[in-house]
């Protein structure tokens, strides 16, 4: 099932909209390529934090 912005796995919750948003990019790719949908979650969070600390980009939401 792809995601979009506005529905997206509720792991995701806790990250800033642009990183929640580059997760959500990642993950439809993966799903696309085969992945399973739990293990494309965790990959496309994983890669998009990395994403995100290497343009020094906050990761986590303020009040999360």
């Amino acid at each position: 099932m792809p995601w979009t912005r506005n529905d997206y796995p509720a792991s995701l919750k806790n990250l800033t909209p642009e990183v929640r948003g580059k997760a959500v990019e990642i993950a439809n790719a993966l799903l696309e390529e085969g992945y399973e949908e739990g293990r494309a979650i965790a990959i496309a969070t994983a890669r998009a934090e990395e994403w995100a600390e290497r343009r020094g980009k906050p990761v986590k939401q303020a009040d999360a």
